[in-house]
């Protein structure tokens, strides 16, 4: 049975919004039938499904529409066709560094972050400590959460999403934060969650570790599917598109 299945998901966006010209503009606009929406679709005809324990990396280039999609599955958004069907619960791990208050201390953040994603206070009063020392700012917790680096406010986030056991997991590029020896570590906690049984969905502009990690690749290209299947040849495909040694027909038609 599978635990995700995502089928025939297509996401539109819709500029031409009269928010940015103003409601007299645009009233002008429409009386003079002058008023034009464009339509741009970031995901087409998306599907493929998983099973429990299932890891699926999504490649593509910059604009494959690869987070747009990641916040549909994860129900950030809901699609303009198509539909997502989930079993269980979800930990999505999306644009880290956001949702902060960056005048809180780190100690406050932590708990604020906590309470956003559902955890109660006895539960982060029994695991501050860890997510402090995992997070390796022991020595910043009274600071403003402003004076911290991007990567240590992506660690923060990161030690304290990585604390759920989700039935699916959803990393955004959140593999890549940190030194490289966090970056270890970081890998390291997602095994440990994966080898637990939870389906796991992980978007990384490294092939390396797609292969490494991965059982299925999802290949994105401006919206379009071009592939689903197995990791090792998929990812050699791409890597020979990578490099201008095949087209993206040519790369359909192998598959």
């Amino acid at each position: 049975m599978s635990v995700l299945e995502v089928k025939n998901v297509s996401i539109r966006y819709m500029m031409g919004d009269f928010k940015d010209i103003g409601l007299k503009e645009y009233v002008i606009r429409k009386l003079k039938h002058n008023y034009h929406i464009q339509e741009f679709w970031a995901d087409k005809d998306i599907t493929f499904s998983l099973e429990k324990g299932d890891m699926l990396g999504i490649i593509g280039t910059n604009g494959a529409g690869k987070s747009t999609l990641l916040k549909v599955i994860s129900g950030i958004m809901e699609p303009t066709k198509g539909h997502v069907k989930r079993e269980g619960n979800i930990a999505a791990l999306l644009e880290l560094a956001s949702g902060f208050d960056k005048d809180l201390t780190v100690k406050e953040n932590a708990y604020l972050r906590g309470a956003m994603l559902g955890y109660t206070r006895k539960f982060m009063d029994e695991t501050y400590d860890k997510i402090i020392k995992f997070a390796e700012l022991e020595d910043f917790q009274d600071r403003p959460f402003k004076q911290l680096s991007s990567g240590m406010k992506s660690r923060l986030a990161f030690a304290i999403a990585s604390l759920v056991q989700p039935d699916i997991l959803i990393l955004d590029e959140v593999l890549s934060v940190g030194d490289g020896a966090f970056r270890k570590k970081s890998e390291a906690k997602m095994r440990e969650i994966i080898q637990g049984g939870a389906t796991t969905i992980l978007v990384s502009h490294s092939i390396q570790q797609v292969v490494e990690m991965c059982n299925k690749v999802l290949w994105l290209d401006k919206g379009q599917q071009i592939a689903f299947g197995d990791t090792k040849i998929l990812c050699e495909l791409y890597q020979k598109y990578l490099d201008k040694k095949i087209t993206l027909a040519q790369a359909r038609g192998i598959f």
